[in-house]
């Protein structure tokens, strides 16, 4: 008995739990349990005054506000398909943009001297320095119809015969502020593994005969595909999800799955429905993540 007691009680297993014990406490309660909250107001009926309508009513044996509404409401109307696919869209633009914008300037930032490279990480995350909505507003006077850059887009597009266009309040302001805003967790994933990258294979390949252009892309990219997909993972999902952006620089017709959802919780009050809305973006992630990963084990396979 005492040996059991001594092996259950093990230094090794004590510090494995103090290690994992606390991370898997807080994912318990902050994530697992308001996912499970969430899928079971999708099922309820919403209450009087917002909120959720009481389960049961005045007799006991009735059970009440329990419903598959919210989930037919919303399969049949297609203006919430719509929304979904714009964000979609969206999320894959801004992270497209993100992915092509970061990859030139994450190369040059791990093939600079130890110096300039650690200059130009700082430089990279010294927006986090400041406020995201202050960063955010200030794209209100960069793209204002009064600001150099509209006068002089505008005035290249008179030049050429064409309407003036409004940049405030467009797909056009959201997806820049979109860029602006997740561009770094673009670079830093890339930064990190084009670092680790062994300058002796691309001497290798040059012995061969591999020029520039096939140095990059027979060894370059392929080891560097462990950063892109990290990084496009932490770009698409929180654009995907995204509110703030296009309630402050996007126009009445910009809404996305993230001011739908927030609308239905703070504006309509409808928790329910804005539950049903959560549990399909969430599906909607965890599926366009399963297929990522299933294209990149082909790609891993095929290389």
């Amino acid at each position: 008995m005492a040996v059991r007691a001594e092996k259950f009680i093990s230094p090794a297993r004590l510090t494995r739990w103090l290690v994992s014990g606390p991370p898997f406490v807080f994912l318990l309660l902050f994530f697992v349990m308001p996912s499970v909250i969430m899928v079971l107001a999708s099922f309820r009926y919403p209450g009087e005054f917002g909120g959720l309508a009481p389960l049961t009513a005045s007799d006991p044996a009735v059970l009440q506000g329990v419903t598959l509404e919210t989930y037919r409401f919303f399969f049949s109307d297609p203006i919430y398909s719509r929304v979904f696919v714009k964000s979609i869209i969206m999320a894959f633009a801004t992270t497209l943009i993100c992915l092509v914008m970061a990859y030139p300037l994450a190369l040059l930032i791990a093939r600079s001297p130890k110096k300039s490279r650690d200059l130009m990480v700082l430089l990279v995350i010294l927006p986090f320095a400041s406020n995201f909505l202050i960063r955010v507003y200030a794209w209100m006077i960069v793209l204002g119809p009064q600001s150099a850059l509209s006068l002089m887009a505008n005035s290249m597009l008179q030049g050429l015969g064409m309407e003036p266009v409004r940049l405030l309040f467009s797909p056009f302001a959201v997806l820049i502020a979109m860029v602006y805003v997740h561009l770094p967790f673009m670079v830093l994933p890339l930064y990190t593994n084009l670092e680790k990258h062994d300058p002796a294979l691309l001497d290798a390949a040059q012995d061969l005969g591999a020029n520039a252009w096939q140095r990059f892309w027979r060894v370059t990219f392929p080891l560097s595909l462990p950063g892109i997909f990290s990084g496009s993972a932490l770009v698409f999902i929180p654009v995907l999800g995204m509110f703030a952006i296009p309630d402050i620089l996007g126009g009445t017709g910009d809404m996305l799955i993230g001011n739908l959802i927030k609308e239905q919780f703070l504006g309509t009050r409808d928790w329910p429905f804005g539950s049903t809305l959560s549990i399909m973006l969430t599906v909607a992630v965890l599926l366009i993540a399963w297929l990522a990963a299933k294209l990149a084990g082909k790609r891993g396979s095929y290389a």
